[in-house]
């Protein structure tokens, strides 16, 4: 009888996180149902799901699995109890909505979920938001107009600057510039948002348990400019002095260094972080090195918010197919670092 009261208190003590279902016509239902019964999740945080009850019951029904799936108002009327799935039920979607199909529809009820969450964030009744994948263009036709989950929730946040970090198992990584092209991006860098970026990441690995992390920066052009054989000095220029201010704040910083060189060093665990100038510098190495256990963190939020590193895969939704290890490994970021203080200064 103690150690059952002894189990209860501990885990009345775990944070909550508001998982996210995602656009309902993809993968979002499956993996969340998955990972939301896994026995990992379950053990180091109290997901509660926002999403669409009538969907999540059928995606445990696609995936062949029992799950008691229980609607719930508020976040602390759920019960954690194994097996069973508790959400705040938005009952967005209709019962027929086709599984693999844009849905201006199913984007309207991906907005919802994170508005509501956000809300829920920043009123401190859950701890971290975790997100299953939404479709840009569903959000689109719904009328809702951001480039993804990071600008929507900078923007319900009111977050003027964030950053994405992306992490798998070999490698982390985090972007100074993401959605923009690439003449853009080399036109946006510069000094204090290279220093911000460094310190962003810094920041959230050093509340996700590493103490002094150890961060390689990426160059813009190849051999890192090689003494202005190639481009036009932007290391020196746009680079070099935001690294300088991170380590003179202590930051265990190097670069710019040639990024071919830096991705190979990281995978090897010579860097406990890599700052990507842009979105494919970052992105690609990640994905090669690990994207069905890989988690996208928004960096610089209120609130901590992971995701899966992975679309709404349409070709593959409803039929039971989905791998939901990058959605468990995303719980369990949310969880790590949701049980965190922010490092103070």
């Amino acid at each position: 009888m103690t150690t059952t009261a002894s189990t209860t208190a501990e885990h009345n003590k775990l944070p909550y996180v508001a998982v996210t279902m995602g656009d309902g016509a993809g993968v979002g239902p499956e993996v969340v149902v998955a990972a939301v019964l896994d026995p990992q999740s379950n053990a180091e945080c109290r997901p509660v799901v926002i999403g669409d009850a009538l969907r999540l019951r059928q995606a445990a029904d696609v995936l062949g699995i029992e799950a008691d799936i229980q609607s719930i108002e508020n976040v602390e009327d759920a019960v954690f109890t194994p097996g069973r799935v508790n959400v705040i039920d938005l009952a967005l979607l209709p019962e027929d909505l086709p599984w693999g199909q844009l849905s201006s529809v199913a984007g309207h009820g991906a907005y919802e979920y994170i508005r509501v969450a956000g809300e829920l964030a920043m009123a401190g009744k859950v701890q971290a938001i975790c997100t299953a994948p939404l479709n840009k263009e569903a959000l689109h036709s719904a009328g809702h107009i951001y480039p993804g989950h990071t600008e929507l929730l900078a923007h319900l946040t009111g977050t003027e600057e964030v950053s994405m970090m992306l992490s798998t198992p070999k490698i982390r990584v985090i972007h100074v510039t993401t959605h923009i092209g690439l003449v853009d991006a080399v036109r946006k860098i510069n000094p204090d948002l290279v220093e911000r970026t460094i310190r962003r990441g810094h920041e959230a690995l050093v509340r996700a348990g590493i103490p002094n992390p150890k961060i390689g920066v990426c160059a813009i052009n190849p051999h890192a400019g090689e003494n202005g054989l190639f481009g036009q000095g932007e290391e020196g220029e746009k680079i070099e002095p935001g690294v300088k201010a991170a380590q003179a704040a202590g930051i265990n910083a190097v670069g710019p260094l040639p990024a071919d060189t830096l991705f190979f060093l990281a995978g090897r665990g010579d860097y406990d972080l890599v700052v990507a100038m842009y979105h494919d510098q970052g992105h690609g190495p990640v994905k090669v090195l690990g994207i069905e256990a890989g988690v996208n963190i928004t960096v610089g939020l209120p609130v901590i918010r992971t995701s899966v590193d992975h679309g709404t895969a349409f070709d593959i939704a409803g039929k039971a197919i989905a791998d939901p290890r990058s959605m468990v490994e995303a719980l369990h970021q949310a969880a790590e670092m949701a049980t965190r203080p922010a490092p103070v200064g």
